[in-house]
């Protein structure tokens, strides 16, 4: 009877495996073995190891100090539980270019390379910036279909820029939704060409008239860059251009990995894996404007751009934004509750990266909030 219940199981399984591949679903199996065959229910913090990946290069790593006079070793405990509780991998506070506050929970610890998720969407901006200043591209206002060409003929697309893309008002046709197997968003991440199968959509409102955040603008975005490289004999994967413009200027304390498609093309919409302490310093350099010790990474003007808010009043380019809050602050922010925020008035960058939160459309009014007030506190601040 088991054996009979074993077989019918597995012809079950066949026919959906060739039911999927022969409507063009096949992703749905990668995705399953990536996420529910390992007991989890969306993409996970852990999954670069499932993943083909590209090596982000460090040189000449340099830890961030710890500050002596004001470093904050206990958290409170109600903050404490309520992180564990939800999956926090690491909590890190750093003021003044000095970690005055550093927490890892449920396993990891200083070193533990996690996925960045949509965090890398900013990332990516910063590279575009660079792009710009090198002559790669024109500027943000450059047309996208100078590019893309596969877009020529839509004449939605035509009006579209790159900086539309970064500030998710390009119009592409899109639905961000990461639980469904059938969104094109699962298909993005577990597709095994993303490049074919972005360029196979379409533009379905006019450019500029509304925000629609969307993985698949990045990666447009990403494929646009990979191109204007291209186009002036430079080489390089977007991983090598990141290794040689931020990571190894910033002096990381380890090499980062970025996930790829089966084309090596990186999925620069998410998926960057590092540690919390270089992912402070992303922040850092925002912070300060663009400029790391004495090198002006990302010009002062393109960072004050990108977090300007573009007509939504909460995101700019790439960037989440609140300035209607006291104090003022702005972020990356990814799947799952991977944030770095960084706070002008006070000086200060929070990192949080974990397995989950506790809600995906609370985390402006809730996550953040609570991640920034536990700061202040923990930087003797008086909110």
């Amino acid at each position: 009877m088991l054996k009979k219940i074993l077989l019918t199981l597995l012809v079950f399984l066949c026919l959906a495996a060739i039911i999927l591949i022969a409507t063009g679903h096949s992703y749905i199996i990668t995705a399953m073995q990536r996420t529910y065959l390992q007991g989890e229910v969306t993409a996970n913090i852990n999954d670069h190891t499932a993943f083909n990946t590209n090596l982000i290069k460090t040189d000449s790593p340099q830890e961030l100090p710890v500050s002596e006079s004001n470093y904050q070793a206990d958290l409170p405990d109600t903050f404490r539980s309520y992180h564990e509780a939800i999956g926090t991998a690491a909590y890190v506070v750093v003021k003044d270019g000095e970690i005055i506050s550093e927490h890892y929970m449920n396993g990891y610890d200083a070193r533990s390379k996690t996925n960045a998720f949509s965090m890398a969407k900013t990332v990516v901006t910063l590279l575009v910036g660079i792009a710009i200043e090198e002559g790669y591209l024109e500027s943000l206002e450059q047309k996208l279909t100078d590019f893309l060409p596969e877009f020529i003929n839509d004449p939605l697309a035509a009006n579209a820029t790159i900086g539309q893309l970064s500030s998710m008002t390009s119009g592409y046709e899109w639905t961000e939704h990461y639980y469904s197997p059938f969104s094109p968003t699962v298909e993005l991440l577990y597709g095994d060409d993303v490049e074919g199968f972005l360029l196979s959509g379409y533009f379905s409102a006019e450019p500029g008239s509304s925000y629609e955040y969307s993985s698949a603008s990045t990666q447009l975005l990403g494929i646009i860059l990979k191109r204007a490289l291209r186009e002036k004999g430079n080489t390089q994967t977007i991983s090598e251009y990141l290794s040689e413009k931020i990571w190894q200027p910033l002096q990381m304390n380890d090499d980062a990995l970025w996930h790829t498609d089966e084309k090596n093309m990186e999925l620069v919409f998410c998926c960057i894996s590092s540690n919390a302490r270089n992912f402070a310093k992303l922040g850092m350099l925002m912070l300060q404007q663009g400029k790391w010790q004495n090198q002006q990474i990302v010009t002062n003007e393109f960072i004050q751009l990108i977090t300007t808010p573009t007509p939504t009043s909460f995101y700019g380019y790439s960037t989440w934004i609140n300035y209607q809050s006291e104090p003022n602050y702005f972020w990356f922010s990814g799947h799952l509750g991977q944030y770095i925020i960084a706070i002008p008035e006070h000086n200060m960058v929070i990192v949080r990266l974990g397995e989950q939160r506790e809600s995906d459309t609370d985390f402006r009014t809730n996550d953040i909030p609570y991640l920034i007030d536990t700061a202040l506190t923990l930087g003797k601040i008086k909110t």
